[in-house]
């Protein structure tokens, strides 16, 4: 029997890099995509996977990668982020459009285009990591929460639209991990991101990893539509517990 194909974008570090070795050791084949071509490449040769050129923010790029992808039993979108943290009156729309084109249409070109082998797979599964920021709101993070809400609905909508379906949906929903996640943010500002972990034990992507791992082998009569999960410092989105 032939290994079962799971698909991660955003592979080349945090988050998807996990992923894709929690998914490897769970006996799956990984094809990885990023923009960083070298990074995701030398992960695959790692985990015995494939490696392809991905930018989810550019049409071209999502259907050339699908197209290298002969099939698909697992897509994991992970690709995104955010840019910038000001009050709504000081919005950059620039970095509106790079985190509605990443987090948002980023997520329904990749399902879009992987879709219609997932289902052929007959036992398909879709997991999109949004965020607890899909949930909630917080002062100053506007851009990135109304992204990660219309993410979410995007995918509970898929849950929804093909009930009846060989393919499940699962939305997992982290808090605090510890990533480049936050120097991104601050255009590399490493001082200021390093603050934002201060003072608590936050998530790391292995975490988020494991979980993921564990959603994708559950038995196919099984949909974990939801997981939530947070540091045990941190309430919501604005509130931790700091030492």
């Amino acid at each position: 029997m032939s290994k079962r194909i799971a698909v991660i974008t955003g592979a080349s570090a945090g988050i998807g890099a996990s992923t894709a070795r929690a998914l490897a050791q769970a006996g799956f084949g990984v094809v990885l995509g990023a923009r960083r071509l070298d990074r995701v490449s030398a992960l695959a040769d790692e985990l015995s996977g494939t490696a392809h050129l991905l930018d989810v923010t550019d049409q071209e790029s999502v259907a050339s990668f699908a197209e290298r992808v002969p099939e698909c039993h697992v897509l994991v979108n992970n690709a995104g982020g955010a840019r910038g943290l000001e009050r709504v009156e000081a919005a950059n729309e620039q970095n509106w459009r790079w985190m509605w084109e990443t987090n948002v249409l980023g997520t329904l070109r990749m399902t879009k285009a992987l879709l219609p082998k997932l289902i052929e797979s007959g036992d398909g599964h879709v997991l999109t990591v949004t965020s607890i920021a899909g949930h909630e709101v917080y002062d100053n993070g506007s851009g990135y929460t109304s992204a990660k809400h219309a993410q979410s609905a995007l995918h509970r909508t898929l849950r929804s639209e093909h009930l009846g379906q060989p393919v499940r949906f699962t939305e997992i929903i982290p808090g605090m991990v510890e990533t480049d996640f936050s120097l991104n943010r601050f255009e590399g500002d490493a001082e200021r991101a390093e603050k934002v972990y201060q003072g608590l034990d936050p998530l790391t992507p292995d975490d988020v990893a494991e979980v993921i791992a564990f959603a994708a082998t559950r038995p196919a009569h099984v949909n974990l539509d939801e997981i939530v999960l947070k540091p045990r410092a941190q309430y919501n989105g604005s509130r931790f517990h700091r030492e």
